[in-house]
C-alpha cells in the first residue's frame, strides 16, 4: 500500500492523530470522533525501529504485516489515512514534517509501549508548541495512575499482593466475599511437572494461518532490505489481523488450555510451542484485549470443568504479571534500562544469534527462537536468561537481544522481565531472587541433557557442564547476599557439602568458561 494522502482541498487539517505498530485497536478511544474532513490519521513504517536493534526479521515482518492489514481497514472504513511506507525517518521526524507542515495545532495519540518513544513525542510537542493529547492505554486492566497509588508506601513491590487485588478489584476467581476460588491464591506449585519420560506425547497445533497477499509481499520486502538480520521467515504464520488473532484464542482456550497448566515450564526437544498459547504477540499488538482472553478461559473453565490450577496459573500471567511488569516499567524507566547491580560487563556471545554452542539447552532454545521467533517463559527465564546472568553478561546487551529476537518483545513487556527478573539487575527492586539453576534443573524439565556433550553432573573439569559449573561459581561469589535471605538460604547450605578444595576448583573452571564464553 503506497503513501496516500488526503484528497480533502482547501481544508486546514487540525488533528493529526498518531497509530503506532503496537496499537491496532480498531476500538482505540483515539479513532471513535474524528472528523474525516479536518483530521488526519498517520502510520509510518519506520526503518529506525526495526533496526533500533538488530530485529528478528519475523519480528519486522509482525509488526509490518500487521499494520498494513490494519491500515487497509482504517481505509475501508472511510478513514483519513496517511500511511508512510518503508520511511527511513524515525518516527519523530515523521511527525515534525507533519506538523510543522501548518497543517496542525493537535496531536493525538495512545501512550507508547517504549519510554524512548514516549519522550521524543512529548519533547517534540514541546518544541513545536503543539497540544499533545497521550491517552491512557485501554488495553490494560491498572491504569498507571492506579498502580502509582498501589506502590506509595509499600516497603516491598511484590506481583503476589498486586495480583491478589487485581483479582479482587476485578472479581476474577473470586466468590461474593472476595476470597479466592478453591481456597487459595495461587496453584504455582501445581504447575511445574516435566513431561513423562517418554515425552509430552501428541499435542494440538496451535492455530497457524498461511501469509497472505500482504503478508508475502512483507515477507519478499524484509528479505531484500533486511538480508542480515538474525532468523527465518520460512515458517512465519503469526495472526497479523483481529480475525485471526481471534481464531488463534479460540483454537487455544479449545484444545490447548485443559493441558496447558500441569507442563506449562516443561521442555523438550522438537517442541517449540508445548501447550502454550501463542496469543502474546496478538496481546501485544492489541490485536486481542486481555479482557477478551480473560473472559474466554472462564467460560472454558466452567463449560470444560477445567482444572483450576491451570486456569488460575493461565490468568496470573495476564491479570497478574503482564499487568505488573507495565506498572514497573514507567515507574521505573529510565533507570530500569541502566539497571546493573552485580556490575557484570562481559560481552554476550556471539552464538546467542546462532546457535552455535555446543551446550543442547542453548541449542534447543536459540534455535527454535531463530526458526519461529519465539520461545516459552521458562526457555527464556531459566535457559537463556540463567545462562546469561550466571556468565555475567552485561544487562544492556542481554535486554537487546530479547528485544530484538522475540517477535511478541515490546520494551514494557521485554526490559522488567529482562533486567528485574531473569538478570536481577534492579537488585530484587519487584522480585525476591536471583532466578538461578544448575543444569540439574534443566535436566528435570527437558530431555535436552541426554544429547548434551557436556554432563550436568559434573562441576568442574572435563566434560563439565558450563551451566552447573557457572551456578556454583556465583553462589560461592555471592554467599552472602544468598545467606541472608530466606528464600535463596537453602541453596547456600548445599555448599557446606562441597569441599573447600572443590570451591577452589569450580571457581578456577569459572574464570576459564568466563574468558572463552564465544568457545561453549
Amino acid at each position: 500500500m503506497a503513501s496516500k494522502k488526503l484528497a480533502v482541498k482547501n481544508l486546514t487539517v487540525k488533528k493529526l492523530v498518531l497509530i503506532l505498530g503496537d496499537q491496532l485497536d480498531i476500538n482505540s478511544p483515539i479513532l471513535q470522533h474524528i472528523d474525516p474532513k479536518a483530521d488526519r490519521l498517520l502510520m509510518v513504517e519506520s526503518a529506525n525501529e526495526a533496526q533500533h536493534v538488530w530485529s528478528h526479521k519475523a519480528r519486522i515482518a509482525l509488526f509490518l504485516s500487521a499494520m498494513r492489514h490494519f491500515a487497509q481497514q482504517l481505509e475501508g472504513l472511510g478513514l483519513p489515512l496517511l500511511y508512510l511506507k518503508q520511511s527511513s525517518q524515525t518516527i519523530a521526524e515523521c511527525l515534525r514534517d507533519q506538523i510543522t507542515s501548518g497543517q496542525f495545532n493537535h496531536l493525538v495519540c495512545v501512550e507508547p509501549g517504549e519510554w524512548r518513544l514516549k519522550k521524543a513525542i512529548e519533547d517534540l510537542a514541546t518544541e513545536l508548541n503543539i497540544t499533545l493529547e497521550m491517552q491512557e492505554d485501554a488495553h490494560f486492566y491498572c491504569s498507571r495512575q492506579e498502580f502509582s497509588q498501589w506502590v506509595a508506601n509499600k516497603k516491598e513491590l511484590r506481583l503476589e499482593y498486586f495480583y491478589r487485588l487485581m483479582r479482587k478489584t476485578h472479581g476474577i476467581l473470586v466468590d461474593p466475599e472476595g476470597n479466592p476460588e478453591g481456597g487459595q491464591w495461587n496453584f504455582d506449585k501445581d504447575n511445574r511437572k516435566p513431561f513423562p519420560k517418554k515425552g509430552p506425547g501428541l499435542i494440538p497445533a496451535p492455530e497457524w494461518f498461511a501469509p497472505d497477499e500482504i503478508t508475502q509481499e512483507v515477507i519478499a520486502e524484509v528479505e531484500e532490505r533486511y538480508p542480515d538480520h538474525p532468523g527465518s521467515l520460512a515458517h512465519f504464520q503469526w495472526p497479523v489481523t483481529r480475525s485471526q488473532a481471534l481464531q488463534a484464542l479460540e483454537g487455544f482456550v479449545e484444545y490447548r488450555l485443559a493441558t496447558f497448566g500441569v507442563h506449562e515450564d516443561a521442555m523438550w526437544t522438537d517442541t517449540p510451542f508445548g501447550w502454550h498459547s501463542l496469543l502474546s504477540s496478538s496481546l501485544n499488538l492489541k490485536l486481542l484485549n486481555p479482557r477478551e482472553v480473560i473472559a474466554a478461559v472462564l467460560v472454558a473453565w466452567k463449560k470444560q470443568d477445567l482444572d483450576l490450577a491451570t486456569v488460575e496459573g493461565f490468568i496470573r500471567q495476564i491479570l497478574g504479571w503482564r499487568e505488573f511488569v507495565r506498572g514497573m516499567y514507567y515507574l521505573d524507566m529510565p533507570q530500569m534500562a541502566e539497571d546493573n547491580f552485580y556490575d557484570h560487563h562481559n560481552a554476550l556471545p556471539a552464538w546467542y544469534w546462532t546457535g552455535k554452542t555446543k551446550m543442547r539447552c542453548m541449542q534447543e532454545s536459540i534455535g527454535q527462537t531463530l526458526e519461529y521467533g519465539y520461545a516459552h517463559h521458562i526457555q527464556r527465564l531459566m535457559v537463556t536468561g540463567n545462562f546469561a546472568l550466571l556468565a555475567e553478561i552485561l544487562p544492556k546487551a542481554v535486554c537487546d537481544w530479547y528485544l530484538a529476537i522475540y517477535v511478541d518483545a515490546i520494551e514494557w513487556v521485554e526490559l522488567p522481565n529482562t533486567a528485574g527478573m531473569a538478570l536481577f539487575a534492579s537488585g530484587g527492586r519487584f522480585t525476591s531472587k536471583p532466578y538461578i539453576a544448575s543444569g540439574a534443573y534443566i535436566k528435570r524439565m527437558s530431555n535436552y541433557c541426554g544429547s548434551c556433550q557436556y554432563k550436568q553432573d559434573v562441576r568442574f573439569g572435563e566434560g563439565a557442564c558450563p551451566i552447573t559449573n557457572l551456578y556454583w561459581n556465583f553462589l560461592i561469589k555471592h554467599r552472602a547476599q544468598f545467606d541472608a535471605s530466606p528464600r535463596t538460604r537453602l541453596m547456600t547450605v548445599n555448599l557446606s557439602k562441597i569441599s573447600a578444595e572443590d570451591q577452589q576448583a569450580i571457581q578456577a573452571h569459572a574464570q576459564t568458561i568466563l574468558a572463552n564464553l564465544d568457545s561453549l
